[in-house]
């Protein structure tokens, strides 16, 4: 088992890390502790699923605390520690 590291790797057209053991992602206790959503009652369209609406706001959040707390501007996914260098 390879080191642990924090961004997905390829050499020779394959990915080095067998699982998530060797890749840490984001995990519950990373996440913010509040989260605040908004459902809008849309009275003119079918009824649609609401899915996990406090998710997908979740990156751009994480995005944005990294910005304030260090001024460097995130602005494609996955982070890594290249976007993170000062």
């Amino acid at each position: 088992m390879s080191a642990c590291v924090t961004e997905i790797t390829a050499k020779e057209g394959r990915i080095q890390q067998a699982n998530f053991s060797e890749y840490p992602v984001v995990r519950m206790p990373d996440a913010p502790r509040e989260i605040h959503v908004h459902i809008v009652d849309a009275l003119n369209y079918p009824p649609g699923g609401i899915g996990e609406p406090g998710t997908p706001p979740f990156a751009p959040a994480l995005c944005n605390a990294i910005f304030a707390a260090t001024g460097k501007r995130i602005l494609e996914l996955p982070i890594n520690q290249g976007k993170l260098a000062v």
